[in-house]
């Protein structure tokens, strides 16, 4: 399994001079399974940049969303598969969200917002609202495992083991909202425990409360004690504010080794970095997943 990171910023982008270490394009994330397919999270702009590089391929598209908001989306009519000639695109829904967010991902490709229209894609895109977990099993043979995540409108958090390999996906997510949570803090313990890679948002600081209580998103002191609480392996923090520069994300950094440090936690700690990547290894004999940090040129 190799994670790849195309868009990191959380709410909208945020290109310029002060982005240019971290990027500044929002959510996704390529995952290249263990057979060598795809799985694409999240379609916000860093999408872009995936699709020049899967369109070399012919293989299907597997994209899996969190949910309709448009830093999650707004990349996809700039995605370049869903322009090739009967290219298998498989857009995969929690059956919670259905059709509605479907509709918001296809509906900006209606001829104003967008010039082409989907009907006039040469793609097939094809739409997956049920069984989710069980189509992905059948198709790449990986076990998908969802939670409902603390966002306004909803959402859904994945956790995908690909032959002992494990990697969740929980952004948007706000650990304790002022409202009763949809999913409580220790059933994000149970959830995560013992993850390989917890990619997670990590997009407010203490400072930016009281005013954001209640936006959906985690701070990163929280998200700090939830990855010691479920002996996560390597935590990358996700979905950075639009207006965190590069120099406040490596004050971050140094503050996270320093907390885990003091913790004796075995988790390692990284920002989420356009062009980085994560490759996993299949444990032998039960032995632990290899864990290596990389960077691509995107």
């Amino acid at each position: 399994m190799i994670i790849t990171f195309y868009g990191v910023r959380g709410s909208t982008a945020a290109p310029g001079p002060q982005t240019v270490k971290y990027g500044g394009n929002t959510s996704c994330v390529h995952i290249e399974l263990d057979s060598g397919n795809d799985l694409i999270l999240d379609a916000g702009t860093g999408i872009r940049m995936l699709g020049h590089r899967l369109a070399k391929k012919s293989t299907p598209a597997n994209l899996l969303l969190s949910h309709g908001h448009w830093d999650h989306i707004q990349g996809y009519p700039f995605f370049e598969p869903i322009y090739q000639p009967d290219r298998d695109i498989h857009v995969y829904i929690s059956v919670d969200a259905g059709r509605k967010l479907l509709s918001t991902l296809l509906s900006q490709m209606d001829g104003t917002h967008f010039p082409v229209r989907v009907e006039d894609l040469p793609s097939n895109n094809i739409a997956k609202f049920k069984g989710i977990e069980s189509e992905l099993y059948e198709r790449e043979g990986i076990q998908v495992v969802k939670q409902a995540l603390n966002h306004p409108g909803g959402g859904t958090a994945y956790r995908i083991n690909d032959n002992g390999m494990t990697c969740a996906y929980v952004t948007d997510n706000e650990l304790f909202p002022p409202e009763a949570p949809v999913t409580g803090y220790d059933q994000w313990v149970n959830y995560l425990h013992g993850v390989d890679v917890l990619i997670h948002d990590a997009q407010y600081t203490d400072n930016d409360m009281p005013h954001k209580h209640g936006w959906g998103h985690t701070l990163i002191s929280q998200l700090r004690q939830l990855a010691t609480d479920a002996e996560v392996g390597t935590l990358v923090m996700f979905h950075h504010d639009p207006d965190r520069s590069d120099s406040e994300l490596d004050e971050i950094q140094i503050e996270n080794e320093k907390y885990l440090k003091s913790r004796r936690a075995p988790t390692r700690s990284l920002c989420a970095a356009e062009g980085m990547t994560i490759t996993l290894e299949k444990p032998v004999l039960g032995g632990e997943t290899r864990v290596t940090i990389g960077q691509l040129s995107i």
